[in-house]
């Protein structure tokens, strides 16, 4: 298969880098984390069989720059983002989207903002920790991320919010550190080595001004009640009982509609990318 089609699109305070491929329904995948476009390569070829697959960075991350860089992030304006992508490339008909982490809450407001856009939204363990009954200690662990990347820097300040996510566990900080140490030893392939440079890069954007204003968004239930025939909320297999796992689980629980689940865990997309690719098909097409 040939690869993607490169494009940039002007947004208010920003430009956005998208990539299309395949052809067929729109499918519009946003990624999480400090993830861009490049975060589904493992799994776009396969679904662009079937769909004209659109990935893009989101806005500040990698190749989509800030106009100023010292902005406050905001989930409406990440979703705004993705709204646009899909009027420009699916003018006439709702698409689908798949979100996972930060990416998949930009895709929940996105449905409760533009229901008409949208045909069908999976929803893989997007942090929603304002919906669960024990938001207020998230609360505090946001604050603590937020204080730690002020006095000690990026590192340390991650390090306190996987130890958060695992739910004291530990095993996400193992696996970042596992990756890390993975990545200074190997020699990477060029395209590889450049995703893990820019990777690196957008840590700090990410912790101190992604995760406290995407952890702090509360979602409209009601508006979100009505349009649950359309959202397909999705767990890992194996972050059973850890934080990004328990919203999902909780608001399937609470709109009566099934919880799916993915291989692997929070990162399954990067761990089973095959399996998890045949996840997304099926849950795209119920």
């Amino acid at each position: 298969m040939n690869g993607p089609t490169h494009g940039g699109l002007r947004v208010s305070g920003a430009r956005l880098h998208y990539e299309v491929r395949g052809r067929g329904p729109l499918l519009l995948l946003i990624p999480g984390g400090t993830g861009g476009a490049a975060a589904f390569d493992p799994v776009a070829d396969e679904l662009a069989a079937e769909y004209t697959v659109a990935t893009y960075d989101p806005r500040g991350m990698s190749r989509s720059p800030l106009d100023d860089p010292g902005a406050e992030q905001h989930v409406a304006e990440h979703a705004d983002d993705a709204s646009r992508i899909l009027d420009l490339l699916s003018p006439g008909a709702p698409a689908r989207v798949f979100g996972t982490s930060s990416g998949a809450i930009a895709a929940v407001h996105l449905l409760i903002a533009r229901p008409e856009r949208v045909a069908r939204v999976v929803a893989h363990e997007p942090p929603l920790v304002e919906v669960l009954p024990d938001a207020c200690e998230h609360r505090a662990l946001i604050a603590r991320v937020r204080e730690t990347f002020r006095a000690e820097g990026v590192m340390p300040a991650m390090s306190v919010f996987a130890a958060g996510l695992a739910g004291g566990r530990g095993k996400v900080a193992d696996a970042g550190a596992s990756a890390r140490r993975e990545e200074a030893e190997l020699a990477l392939p060029p395209q590889a080595a450049a995703r893990a440079e820019r990777t690196m890069a957008d840590l700090p954007y990410f912790v101190s001004r992604i995760v406290p204003a995407f952890m702090s968004y509360v979602p409209d239930m009601g508006r979100l009640a009505a349009l649950s025939d359309r959202l397909v909320l999705a767990g890992g297999e194996d972050s059973r009982g850890e934080l990004p796992y328990r919203p999902a689980a909780f608001l399937a629980d609470r709109l009566g509609t099934e919880l799916l689940h993915f291989p692997g865990g929070h990162t399954g997309l990067t761990t089973h990318p095959a399996a998890f690719a045949e996840h997304m098909a099926e849950a795209l097409r119920a």
